[in-house]
């Protein structure tokens, strides 16, 4: 079969969790089937040779990506038109040309747009049958109804509400639209309840395979946060983390260790001892299987953290918050620890950090937990499954 892949993330380098998934489901559909990736690709990315390419695609085509300016005129006109503003200033004619000038020249029997960016561009897609892979909706439901902020939530509201009446129509076009979470699942049938038929529960996974490193000596009480601040999320997690939660944590363990990777964006962060801002690094796995804990204090957004799965592959153990650990079938105490009130947040950190034996215990459990639910080895061949059916399904 024939597929081609729209991507709003350059798989290349898989330093975020959409471009791990993106990656992960490109290696897997290669196996079986003819992938052409059409994908944006950001200024700071850096496209690598072709022959690491090959090995996941049979062509690979690449359109410069521009941020959401909400200054611009397209969104300032947006203000008074039916769909989001985002998607109207983020629209790019270049890449709606590009995926009409392939369709044209191959017969692809499927198209895959991977996120609500790439989803926009059905109408390019002509006649041929499309999957809107990974639709999340919870980061807007969630700004739109819990913003403190009055001004703040009624723009959030009518992002919701415009996006909820685009969407209504656009999902006529797609036979299968995937979503990470039973939550995302549950959020998408009680919006659009006409294409409740449609969702179906791909969970994010990992390449299990890719994590079997060398062991790493640990580093005595160090912690890791791995994300980039451009993500709001991650920064509001560290802000809170820093201001809340490390000082409770230092007056028990003083000579603790904070490693936070990923690009900061020069963002301020409260001051505290014993922080290290790597920026990107090069080799992560060993970063986390090298620290005692991995932290995980999110707050918003929706999905499911590969964050948390990476270092349970690695054999580091997880104290998460509730959000963070949405939508993961990982047992509180077994396999992760959870806590939402920065006490208790501090309290299970330094457990760890002490009781060793515990530590490793948690540890254990979490990579098995991922061996059994969330290695891509297992997943893919639904995937497989669910598309083929997609292709050959009626119009």
């Amino acid at each position: 079969m024939k597929i081609l892949f729209l991507s709003r993330w350059f798989p290349y380098p898989s330093n975020n969790g959409s471009k791990l998934r993106i990656l992960s489901l490109l290696k897997g559909l290669s196996k079986c089937h003819d992938v052409t990736l059409l994908s944006f690709i950001d200024p700071s990315d850096q496209r690598p040779e072709d022959s690491v390419l090959q090995e996941t695609c049979s062509e690979c085509y690449t359109i410069p990506w521009r941020d959401y300016n909400p200054n611009s005129q397209r969104a300032r006109l947006g203000l008074f038109g039916s769909k989001p503003r985002f998607i109207l200033d983020t629209y790019s004619s270049q890449m709606e040309n590009e995926i009409s000038r392939l369709i044209s020249k191959n017969k692809y029997d499927l198209v895959i747009a991977s996120q609500l960016t790439m989803a926009s561009y059905q109408g390019a897609f002509g006649k041929v049958k499309a999957i809107f892979e990974e639709i999340e909706l919870a980061g807007f439901f969630e700004h739109a109804y819990s913003e403190k902020n009055l001004l703040k939530r009624g723009r959030n509201w009518l992002t919701w509400l415009k996006l909820k009446t685009y969407l209504v129509e656009l999902l006529k076009s797609f036979a299968v639209c995937t979503m990470v979470s039973e939550k995302e699942q549950k959020l998408f049938i009680d919006t659009f309840p006409q294409h409740h038929a449609k969702a179906m529960v791909f969970p994010n996974c990992i390449d299990l395979s890719d994590y079997q490193i060398p062991d790493q000596e640990r580093k005595q009480h160090q912690l890791i946060f791995s994300g980039s601040f451009r993500y709001s999320a991650n920064y509001q997690a560290m802000l809170w983390f820093l201001e809340k939660v490390y000082p409770l944590i230092l007056e028990h363990v003083s000579d603790t260790q904070l490693v936070i990777t990923g690009d900061h964006a020069n963002l301020p962060l409260p001051m505290a001892k014993n922080i290290h801002l790597t920026g990107y690094v090069q080799d992560i796995k060993s970063l986390i299987a090298s620290s005692d804990a991995s932290i995980v204090p999110i707050w918003s957004g929706g999905g499911t953290r590969l964050k948390i799965l990476e270092a349970m592959a690695l054999g580091t153990p997880v104290v998460s918050t509730s959000k963070g650990a949405e939508g993961l079938f990982a047992a509180n105490g077994r396999s992760i620890l959870v806590a939402d009130e920065p006490e208790n947040f501090a309290s299970s950190v330094t457990r760890i950090l002490k009781d060793k034996q515990f530590g490793r215990q948690l540890a254990s459990n979490g990579l098995q937990l991922v061996k059994e639910q969330y290695d891509w080895a297992q997943m893919m061949p639904k995937f497989l499954q669910m598309i083929e059916k997609a292709a050959v399904g009626p119009s």
